[in-house]
């Protein structure tokens, strides 16, 4: 994913005509930033790379500059740090750091499934590092998807169980699991082959540790205290009908004091790849 990151950059020149900063890596996660203007961050989700923003960041770099996060281990690079625990800490961390360093805040920060949770923490933790949020299908507490009101305590084991499954299977690649895993997540083809192959790119050791922290990180009693106005884009398909999930992504966000609500149809948990031309529209007015 180095050469998408590189692919992008020069987007950024076309776009902006700025030159492309360089990849910068750190323990726990990697950065490249292009283009010019108020700053938007894109994080994305499990085992997913940055490439995941492809349709987005070029045209976005003509007005903003574009801060595009990769969880070090989830593009076939080298995991660094995140072989240990800590892989989400130390990706806000950073991100804090990256953008102090920088003078880039406030930032508007758009965060998917696991990017979502990371962009939580980051408000919750640095309210001063984000003007806004784009939460694209991530909850305060993704365990309520498995059991309703689940306490983390109830999910630890089993989380456990999933973490040492996926570190067990390091090195041993299988297509299968990947399709049948991609197929559950996004609905079209296309977008099913794509997320099939990030998956098996991922370092699962890295992927299983990430996981094992989303499922005991619970922000649900943090809500009311994240003052940051929030914009929550979510799937409604055949599967997950709108008059369903309407009222639960509602009902997860209840406490937040500011929440924009954007359903996008037709789409699955990988919307921005389901629906790129609704995501595209729903991420341009959020930068406004």
């Amino acid at each position: 994913m180095r050469f998408s990151a590189l692919i992008l950059a020069a987007l950024f020149v076309s776009a902006a005509d700025a030159a492309p900063a360089p990849e910068h890596r750190f323990a726990h996660i990697s950065v490249v930033s292009g283009g010019s203007g108020s700053p938007v961050v894109l994080i994305p989700g499990l085992s997913t790379p940055r490439s995941v923003w492809d349709d987005v960041a070029p045209e976005l770099a003509r007005n903003h500059r574009i801060i595009l996060v990769q969880i070090n281990g989830f593009a076939g690079d080298d995991p660094g740090a995140n072989l240990k625990p800590g892989v989400i800490s130390g990706a806000v961390d950073e991100l804090h750091s990256y953008l102090a360093a920088n003078k880039l805040r406030p930032a508007k920060i758009v965060g998917h499934s696991l990017g979502g949770l990371a962009a939580l923490e980051l408000a919750k933790t640095h309210p001063e590092d984000a003007s806004a949020l784009m939460i694209v299908d991530a909850l305060p507490y993704v365990g309520d998807i498995f059991v309703p009101n689940a306490a983390v305590a109830q999910l630890e084991p089993q989380a456990k169980a999933m973490r040492d499954q996926m570190i067990a299977s390091f090195g041993k690649s299988d297509s299968a699991i990947a399709t049948r895993t991609a197929s559950g997540m996004a609905l079209t083809p296309a977008a099913r082959a794509k997320v099939a192959s990030w998956i098996e790119m991922a370092d699962s050791r890295v992927a299983g540790k990430a996981m094992y922290e989303d499922l005991t990180t619970d922000l649900r009693p943090d809500m009311a205290a994240i003052g940051t106005p929030i914009t929550l884009v979510f799937p409604y398909s055949k599967a997950m009908p709108k008059e369903k999930a309407e009222p639960f992504y509602h009902g997860e966000y209840a406490k937040a004091p500011k929440v924009t609500y954007v359903p996008i149809a037709d789409s699955a948990h990988f919307v921005m790849l389901d629906q790129p031309q609704a995501f595209a529209a729903a991420l341009a007015e959020f930068v406004k």
